[in-house]
């Protein structure tokens, strides 16, 4: 199924209905909409929010940057929108992806690698790919 994106009247709605922080961000979970795998945790402000709903291509806002972050603009490694959802209290939002290649700044597909078990942190997946291959700069 193809995304569809609101109109402008609508996402302007939805967005004001979300409850951004005092930072003016709101977490933004994604997960493969097709196996439920959780893939990362970041932030989106209104702009994130409303670029991702308007071109169907996920962008996220880089608290380190200060600037929105289009996943996969350095990389390759795309995240196209599938669906959006807000939470209960409308301060998370799930993003229901389709993710091209690995989600992980590591090569690795998903960003929750590291299992808390009786022995302390456990790595349960390794690099699909290096990280020189997926970046010519920074990390997205």
């Amino acid at each position: 199924m193809a995304y569809i994106p609101p109109d402008t009247a609508t996402r302007t709605r939805m967005i004001e209905q979300v409850r951004f922080n005092d930072a003016g961000l709101i977490t933004a979970v994604a997960q493969q909409h097709d196996t439920g795998e959780v893939l990362m945790l970041a932030w989106m402000n209104a702009d994130a929010l409303e670029e991702t709903l308007r071109t169907g291509r996920v962008c996220y806002f880089s608290r380190s940057r200060g600037t929105l972050w289009r996943k996969g603009e350095t990389s390759g490694q795309v995240q196209t929108l599938v669906d959006a959802r807000l939470d209960c209290d409308r301060d998370a939002v799930l993003v229901l992806v389709d993710q091209k290649g690995v989600a992980c700044h590591t090569g690795r597909r998903s960003c929750f690698f590291n299992a808390m078990r009786p022995q302390g942190l456990v790595e349960i997946s390794q690099p699909l790919i290096g990280a020189d291959k997926l970046y010519k700069h920074k990390h997205d």
